[in-house]
């Protein structure tokens, strides 16, 4: 279910951007690898044109699916590593927490003798 989720997900990206790119050619026309593909007078080239632009846009989808992966991973590494260290503080913090009350107690059996 999340791998349809995911690959749907995937879909309306990708035709969004490919919406975009007809609605505003100039626009579509700053993407490396993306050409214009309505001047093609042949429909068999134009096909063939506007099949590589997907193939393009899902290539780059995929390598920035693939980055923010990789952030995301990194980042929750982090989190984990930061969570693990906060444990460890709060740890020793209870730890001297309890010899400081065993001091007090010492030194108030010690002041009342």
């Amino acid at each position: 279910m999340a791998y349809r989720r995911k690959h749907a997900s995937r879909l309306w990206v990708t035709a969004a951007l490919i919406i975009g790119a007809f609605l505003s050619p100039a626009a579509a026309q700053d993407i490396r690898g993306i050409e214009k593909c309505t001047a093609e007078a042949q429909m068999d080239r134009r096909t063939g044109c506007l099949q590589a632009n997907v193939e393009f846009l899902h290539q780059a989808l995929a390598k920035l699916e693939r980055d923010t992966r990789e952030k995301i991973n990194a980042l929750t590494r982090d989190l984990a590593a930061g969570r693990a260290e906060i444990a460890a503080l709060k740890s020793t913090v209870a730890k001297l927490d309890g010899e400081v009350a065993q001091l007090r107690a010492k030194a108030d059996t010690g002041a009342k003798k």
